[in-house]
């Protein structure tokens, strides 16, 4: 005899499956995300690329001094970054989404992208003994500089053609799931912090020489021998998490008919129409929020660029008083720095694991705001501490006290925390923002990264020469970069939305 309870059950369910739409039946939650540990495995590249620019940030601008560039002129060596991010990225980005090969669309620009990461820190490592053999001398290295330069302009170029793709791929991974997409950038920061904190382990280690006997020549130094042993190792780590990067992605070519609709829907169908309208037409569709996430990421990159071109040499200048070429004070001050870059970088991962539920209950933009005010209390504080250091009349006679040194390792502890928002708020954000627009991840990656490139020419440009000015040390463009940190704070608590995202008009 039927169970009239089981009827009255089995006539709801039937009911519930009549009334749900047909996506919620046929598209199973749980199929359509990519799981975290493929997001995990696919950021990892981030982690080889950060230790090269680790090497980069916290030796080369004392390495290029040591082979006899000015200070004033150091910074006119990494204007090659900038714009290289202004022509390559935007390009890479474009192509990237268009790529029909069988390896998928971001994976081949990946891999052309470490091949050539490892040729340029062969040429860098080696410029030195290329110099030597082009007829160098140990006061005029201008053979060396010229390879030094040409392998610096391979090693920026590399490294936008790697990183612009692998953050269009976890754009591609995450969708419109704007959760996920926080925590694949989180993936990609926590990464950078992983590579950063093996990155200046290394630069801060005076020894590989003795590890690489061979690094050592008539032509390469301890410091040179080091700084070559170092990038050896980078080869290493670049190659390994570029294998595991790819092998994760498992990209689906855009020849086939499933890639091929899914960027037909993205482009509103017309590949020639979306390639006239990305080169001409780009930015007069933009809204408001995507104008002020633009223009804080530009102010932000003006802060922290002085910062990265000049925190080793503001140790081994200001801290303990030592000039490149001057003495093993110098070279001390910069391990020292890179030591404080290494914690940094512990400090930039713990807050990456963090990112997400921050972003979540407090909002991005308030995150992002609060980040760059306490950077802009960190830029004042390394003032204070370099006019204490002048104070005191230590510098040029003997080691920097104890507390002093204390003080500059903890400002650069302190400034991982907002380095973490910047490697992640501003990418998700522009992801999420500028999706209904029609562009492909790869171009709307190259399009923030405009907002970075531009500012970093003009510090480029400008401080060196606004640094001699004022006396020749960092500390005026550290100035700079606490007004330039304190705007964009403010700008970023005030003008970015808490939540959601006003949609922007389409062009197609």
């Amino acid at each position: 005899m039927p169970n009239p309870e089981t009827n009255r059950q089995h006539n709801r369910q039937s009911h519930r499956s009549k009334t749900r739409p047909s996506s919620v039946r046929t598209k199973p939650r749980s199929k359509s995300r990519v799981p975290l540990t493929k997001l995990l495995r696919v950021a990892s590249v981030a982690g080889g690329i950060q230790f090269g620019w680790a090497l980069q940030l916290s030796l080369l601008t004392p390495y290029v001094q040591q082979l006899g560039i000015p200070h004033a002129w150091a910074s006119i060596i990494w204007l090659c970054g900038p714009l290289s991010g202004l022509l390559v990225q935007p390009v890479v980005g474009h192509l990237s989404d268009r790529c029909t090969s069988r390896f998928g669309r971001r994976r081949p620009f990946i891999f052309g992208g470490a091949v050539f990461i490892v040729i340029s820190v062969l040429i860098i490592g080696h410029a030195a003994d290329l110099g030597w053999k082009f007829g160098d001398t140990k006061e005029h290295r201008s053979s060396a500089v010229g390879f030094f330069v040409f392998g610096f302009w391979i090693l920026d170029v590399a490294n936008n053609v790697t990183q612009g793709p692998c953050r269009a791929l976890l754009g591609d991974l995450t969708g419109k799931d704007h959760r996920r997409t926080r925590v694949a950038n989180a993936y990609f920061s926590l990464f950078m912090a992983i590579g950063n904190i093996l990155g200046y382990a290394t630069g801060s280690y005076s020894g590989w020489y003795k590890v690489f006997p061979f690094t050592l020549t008539p032509a390469c130094n301890i410091s040179c021998a080091n700084l070559k042993s170092a990038f050896f190792l980078d080869i290493i780590f670049i190659l390994i998490t570029t294998y595991i990067s790819i092998m994760a992605a498992n990209e689906v070519p855009l020849g086939s008919s499933e890639a091929a609709n899914a960027e037909a829907a993205e482009s509103g169908g017309s590949a020639e129409e979306a390639f006239l309208w990305e080169l001409f037409g780009t930015f007069r569709y933009f809204s408001k929020p995507i104008w002020v996430i633009l223009s804080v990421t530009a102010l932000t990159w003006i802060a922290w660029f002085p910062f990265l071109l000049f925190d080793t040499d503001w140790m081994g200048r200001e801290i303990y008083g030592g000039e490149p070429n001057g003495g093993t004070s110098y070279d001390t001050g910069v391990r020292m720095g890179a030591l404080g870059l290494l914690l940094n970088s512990v400090v930039l991962g713990i807050t990456s694991l963090l990112m997400e539920r921050l972003c979540r209950k407090r909002g991005p933009g308030f995150v992002w705001g609060v980040a760059n005010i306490l950077m802009a209390i960190c830029f004042v504080a390394m003032l204070v501490v370099t006019y204490v250091a002048n104070t005191i009349g230590y510098l040029g006679k003997d080691l920097p006290p104890t507390r002093i040194v204390i003080y500059a390792l903890t400002i650069f502890t302190i400034l991982g925390f907002p380095l973490a928002i910047t490697y992640s708020v501003p990418y998700a954000l522009i992801s999420t923002h500028i999706q209904s627009l029609g562009l492909g991840q790869g171009l709307s990656m190259g399009v923030l990264n405009l907002a970075i490139v531009l500012p970093q020419m003009i510090v480029s440009l400008g401080s060196g020469p606004w640094d001699q000015l004022f006396g020749g040390g960092n500390s005026p463009a550290f100035a700079v970069a606490a007004v330039a940190a304190l705007a964009s704070g403010l700008i970023a608590v005030l003008a970015i939305p808490r939540t959601g995202a006003q949609k922007p008009r389409s062009p197609v």
